[in-house]
């Protein structure tokens, strides 16, 4: 027997995911109840997660001079 708390992730997480394409269809209806134009925004990209090291190739510090 499996317990139903544990099965219940399994319902949700493509439920969880869909609710974003809900939500704009759904404002899309609205808007052409309006007469009005509804686009989608733009999603960004997935960042990645792994930041590299910054590099250490010049460690002279040099300072810039000001220029007015």
């Amino acid at each position: 027997m499996v317990c139903v708390a544990c099965l219940l992730p399994l319902f949700l997480v493509p439920i969880v995911n869909l609710l974003p394409l809900i939500f704009y269809f759904l404002k899309g209806k609205i808007y052409a109840l309006f007469g009005w134009e509804y686009r989608k925004p733009e999603r960004a990209p997935p960042a990645c997660p792994y930041k590299p090291p910054a590099s250490s190739i010049n460690t002279t510090n040099k300072v810039s001079p000001l220029l007015f």
